[in-house]
């Protein structure tokens, strides 16, 4: 049942992918189609990353992965390189996890 979903919902993307161009063809995409998209990616990855952070086997909860994810937003917010956020957060989740 997962992997038939997993690979439908693979299937449908590709489709995706694949009907934009010809349906869009040599068209540029209007500004304002431009800039919502534009808008739009960061706030679905940021919405993404929160429910896969908080939510475990369907139901919300909050572990040592929710101050990890903050350590890590602290970080990439004051431009610190992505090798440190990563050791940074891993270090915080494991820390937590051990007390």
């Amino acid at each position: 049942m997962t992997w038939g979903a997993i690979l439908g919902l693979a299937l449908v993307s590709y489709l995706f992918k694949a009907v934009g161009p010809v349906l869009i063809g040599a068209r540029p995409i209007p500004d304002g189609t431009r800039a919502l998209l534009d808008l739009a990616a960061v706030p679905l990855l940021a919405a993404l990353i929160l429910v896969q952070t908080v939510s475990t086997d369907g139901s919300y909860s909050v572990d040592a992965r929710l101050p990890a994810l903050g350590v890590a937003a602290l970080l990439i917010w004051r431009r610190a390189p992505f090798l440190v956020v990563i050791l940074a957060a891993a270090a915080t989740a494991a820390t937590l996890r051990l007390v």
